[in-house]
C-alpha cells in the first residue's frame, strides 16, 4: 500500500521548465504567485535581447538543452515572436515545445484579440510596458544614443503619433515615468491597465 507523500507526489503536476524574457520575469512571478503555480521552475534569457531579437532563439535552443540535461521533460517558451520573424515557432516545432501565443509581449499583455481589434488606431503607437516603463533610459534611450544626440530623436520617432502604456500593475510613479518618456520622445500619452492579459491564461495552461 502506497504511503500518503507518494500519493501526493503523484497527484502533483509535474514540474514546468519555462524559459522567459527577462523582461517579463516579474510578471510571470507574478502570475505564478497569484494562481499557486508552484510546479514552475523560471528560467530567464536577458532583457537586453528584447534589443537584438537575432540573439533570442539560439539562446533558447542552448536553454532548452540544458533543461532536458536537467531532466526536465516539460518545457515551456515565455516569449511570443518577439520579432524573430518565426524563429521561435521554428524552434518549438523543432524542439516539441511551446510558446505564448502572439506577435509580442505588447499583444499577450493586452490580450492578442484586443491588440488586434485596436491595430487600425494603434499603428502608429510606441508602447511601453511595466518594464520599459522602469527602464526606458537603459532599454530606449541610451541604446538608440539618444542621451548623446537628441537630435536623433525625430529620425527614430517622427512616425510615431502616441506613447501608449500598456500597464499590468496600476502604479502612480510608472505612469509618471512613462508620462515623462512620452514627453522625452515628443508624443502624446494614452494610458491602458491591461493587467497580465493572455499571459496568465498561457501559464495556468501549461
Amino acid at each position: 500500500m502506497e504511503n500518503a507523500t507518494s500519493a501526493r507526489e503523484r497527484a502533483q503536476p509535474k514540474k514546468v521548465h519555462v524559459i522567459g524574457c527577462g523582461a517579463i520575469a516579474r510578471e510571470i512571478l507574478a502570475v505564478c504567485a497569484a494562481n499557486g503555480l508552484d510546479h514552475i521552475e523560471l528560467n530567464c534569457l536577458p532583457a537586453i535581447w528584447h534589443n537584438t531579437p537575432e540573439k533570442i532563439t539560439p539562446g533558447l535552443r542552448e536553454a532548452i538543452t540544458r533543461a532536458r540535461a536537467n531532466g526536465f521533460e516539460r518545457i515551456f517558451i515565455a516569449y511570443a515572436d518577439c520579432g524573430t520573424g518565426g524563429l521561435i515557432d521554428r524552434l518549438c516545432e523543432e524542439e516539441g515545445v511551446t510558446r505564448i501565443p502572439g506577435p509580442h509581449c505588447y499583444s499577450f499583455f493586452a490580450g492578442n484579440a484586443d491588440f488586434a481589434a485596436r491595430w487600425d488606431d494603434d499603428i502608429t503607437a510606441f508602447f511601453l510596458t511595466d518594464f520599459l516603463a522602469r527602464q526606458f533610459e537603459a532599454f530606449v534611450i541610451e541604446p538608440l544614443g539618444l542621451d548623446r544626440h537628441p537630435e536623433l530623436r525625430d529620425m527614430y520617432f517622427g512616425h510615431y503619433r502616441k506613447l501608449v502604456y500598456l500597464s499590468q500593475q496600476e502604479d502612480a510613479a510608472l505612469q509618471e515615468k512613462a508620462r515623462r518618456a512620452a514627453v522625452t520622445l515628443g508624443l502624446e500619452y494614452e494610458y491602458r491597465y491591461t493587467g497580465y492579459g493572455d499571459l496568465t491564461t498561457s501559464l495556468i495552461e501549461v
